[in-house]
């Protein structure tokens, strides 16, 4: 029974998408102005370019790929809730993989 939930669940693991956001990045309240800046940070240049490097069936470059977008697309959400007033500038950067990049 153990193996089969294991199973289960790495089947269910390979069939979730590999390019989503970062959970963290997006914490916060869903009000309409945060759930904008979702949508908007999405649609940014930045992450569009890094979506335009994914090659299907690449797996060599899939982890560097889905790393890159994720920190980009925290840096749109973050830029466009420092655009609208609804967050300090300044922080601290992310802590990053070492040797990723």
């Amino acid at each position: 029974m153990r193996r089969t939930v294991i199973l289960a669940a790495l089947l269910l693991g390979a069939c979730t998408p590999a390019y989503r956001a970062d959970e963290a990045s997006f914490r916060g309240p869903d009000d309409p102005a945060h759930r904008a800046c979702r949508a908007e940070a999405e649609q940014a240049p930045a992450v569009v370019a890094v979506n335009r490097q994914v090659v299907p069936g690449n797996p060599a470059q899939q982890e560097r790929l889905q790393i890159a977008r994720q920190e980009t697309l925290a840096r749109a959400y973050q830029d466009c809730l420092r655009a609208r007033g609804l967050m300090r500038s300044g922080g601290v950067e992310p802590v990053r993989r070492p040797g990723m990049f």
